[in-house]
């Protein structure tokens, strides 16, 4: 990634990881909300697993942040798409999709994050958001891990995955 975006201060760094963690929590939330509603009840639970590993790193960031963000001036966002570099884009959603695709999203999410903060890593003029910021690639290529682990749980999906005997009927 050539166009890391920069940081004038540690403060707004943090306050951009932070909102990163904060949108792929809520992000996750309302997917795992969709998947109910659709009674795909093994992918919202995969979905509200991830939301609230997105929250406990929202909050490690905070703690890492710590006196940083008191004070600080709001973050420029970057993101590199519509949306931040955890966000499942909704599009890419299916109501009967499988643990496996859901944990592929997850999976490609945490790598693009991977690489947008190892990118701000190299990029920064700052020792100390460069520091930060390889500590957060770190913690992203941890989870890309713990993805991994649990993708093992699950068999290759079914050809016919999306097969639905009684599929939705829109109306006019």
């Amino acid at each position: 990634m050539t166009d890391a975006p920069k940081f004038s201060s540690v403060a707004e760094f943090f306050a951009q990881a932070l909102a990163i963690e904060v949108e792929a929590s809520e992000r996750y939330e309302a997917l795992a909300e969709q998947m109910e509603v659709h009674n795909n009840a093994r992918v919202a639970t995969i979905f509200r697993k991830m939301a609230a590993i997105e929250a406990e790193h929202r909050k490690e960031i905070a703690r890492r942040a710590g006196d940083a963000l008191v004070g600080g001036r709001p973050a420029s966002f970057s993101w590199t798409g519509p949306d931040g570099p955890e966000a499942i884009d909704f599009s890419d959603v299916h109501y009967l999709m499988t643990p496996r695709q859901a944990l592929m999203l997850a999976r490609h999410n945490e790598e693009r994050a991977t690489r947008y903060f190892e990118a701000i890593a190299e990029t920064a003029e700052d020792p100390e958001i460069a520091a930060f910021a390889r500590t957060m690639a770190d913690d992203e290529r941890q989870h890309v891990v713990w993805v991994d682990r649990w993708l093992e749980k699950f068999e290759a999906d079914d050809p016919d995955w999306d097969a639905d005997p009684d599929p939705p009927v829109l109306s006019d």
